[in-house]
């Protein structure tokens, strides 16, 4: 299937519906591909010797930095006749909320909060996801994170760890280490000196492992140091990326508790603020000669989108793309790309919202489904084919198909197919507008 975009905007959105509209008969189109491992091997697809020296330095840091953190565990188990059971799992950011009043985060129970975070942080400066922060601090020799491995593994599953017992050791999925590093700063804010400066030491620890981890490219990995994998990819999935870079914003202004900080820890900050807003603009998806939105994953040399865990295909994602949209329209003083960049992924979302469906539950036996219902609020699809702009869905068997009654019962119930949530991007734009690209006033 191929789409011909006329000039007019209103005509491209009004072609690309009458496409999505005329839907053929369902069919698994597709098988999902791992990612391609990022190795030094790989360095040759790199045109120039300054980026090949650039990747080759920052694969060489990664695994120095992972053999350090596996060295340190190690060592505290050296002689040790039993190792402690691992920490629990479960909802992390319950355990550190950020919207308390700031005389809370100077409370017993914060620093409750805040203890347990300084010990569980890496050797690396970063922190595992889906941990409760509001339980007793690490014990020598215990893992430095909990399990997070998949709950239905599968032959050949991309989520499957490499090792078992060294998963997600320091990563930014979930809003893991950007959680931690923002409660240890609301904290270090209603301290004294003296008593904050452990917690001001591994804030600091925190913000040197984002800036280590960040790509050459300016964007970030799900895991660091670099696990395999998707893993290695570069990550928007569930907003890591972003939350990176509106952490690094707010670090490099100075804003709310993050004032105080060293002058190059912000000047450092502000740089891979940069950095990641060019990445973004990189990585926005082009088809049929027009910009659109941004996938979940991307492979870190070629910048094609690429899959994740065996139901997430290499498409563009409506959720992902609203979280990138809004971030953008946050800067202060958007450059013309990223005033480009904006109202092309307006346009894409206004063309692929789906009109009087509703995504819900039918009974036990259905489970989701996608209905008819008049007056129900705007859906997107979470993916999108690049080329076809037609919804796509993945199967734990890492089929993919272009039917979301097709795949199964467990996938179908367990998996954010269609969503609201893109509304807020076009809700955000339309008072965007009103400041930023607001046409001059009459005199």
């Amino acid at each position: 299937m191929s789409i011909t975009f006329p000039s007019s905007r209103s005509r491209w959105a009004a072609a690309l519906l009458l496409g999505l509209a005329c839907a053929v008969q369902s069919a698994v189109i597709g098988v999902n591909a791992p990612v391609v491992p990022l190795t030094p091997e790989r360095l040759g697809e790199l045109e120039s010797a300054d980026l090949r020296r650039a990747w080759g330095q920052y694969l060489e840091h990664s695994a120095q930095q992972r053999a350090a953190d596996k060295a340190a565990l190690a060592a505290e188990r050296a002689g040790s006749a039993a190792t402690p059971a691992g920490p629990d799992g479960g909802n992390s950011e319950k355990s550190m909320p950020l919207g308390q009043p700031a005389a809370w985060y100077g409370s017993a129970q914060a620093l409750l909060v805040a203890n347990n975070i300084v010990s569980f942080q890496t050797p690396a400066g970063g922190w595992g996801k889906n941990q409760p922060r509001d339980r007793p601090v690490r014990l020598p020799g215990q893992d430095y994170v909990a399990n997070s491995n998949s709950k239905h593994p599968t032959p050949g599953d991309f989520d499957q760890a490499i090792e078992p017992h060294w998963s997600y050791v320091g990563t930014i999925d979930n809003d893991a280490t950007v959680t931690e590093i923002r409660f240890l700063a609301k904290v270090v804010a209603q301290l004294p000196p003296e008593q904050a400066a452990v917690f001001r030491q591994s804030l600091l620890k925190g913000l040197s492992y984002l800036f280590s981890a960040q790509f050459p490219n300016g964007a970030w990995p799900q895991v660091w140091p670099l696990q395999g994998g998707y893993h290695d990819a570069i990550t928007l999935n569930d907003n890591a990326m972003v939350a990176v870079a509106e952490l690094m914003g707010a670090v490099a202004r100075g804003a709310d508790e993050f004032q105080g900080l060293p002058q190059r820890v912000q000047e450092q900050a502000a740089l891979a603020e940069r950095r990641a807003i060019e990445s973004l603009l990189a990585t926005q998806v082009s088809a049929h000669g027009r910009k659109l939105l941004w996938a979940q994953q991307y492979d870190a040399l070629s910048l094609a989108p690429v899959s994740a865990r065996n139901y997430e295909p290499a498409a563009l994602s409506s959720a992902e793309s609203a979280q990138v949209l809004i971030y953008l329209m946050s800067l202060p003083q958007p450059s013309p790309a990223v005033v480009q960049a904006v109202e092309a992924g307006v346009a894409a979302l206004r063309a692929l919202a789906i009109e009087g469906m509703v995504w819900g539950k039918v009974d036990e036996a259905q489970g989701r489904r996608l209905r008819p219902r008049a007056g129900a609020a705007q859906l997107w699809a979470r993916y999108y084919d690049a080329q076809t702009l037609k919804p796509v869905f993945g199967d734990r068997d890492k089929s993919l198909h272009d039917d979301v009654d097709d795949i199964s019962l467990e996938r179908r119930n367990g998996y954010a197919w269609y969503s609201t949530g893109p509304a807020k991007a076009l809700a955000a734009y339309a008072e965007w507008l009103k400041s930023c690209c607001a046409p001059p006033q009459a005199q």
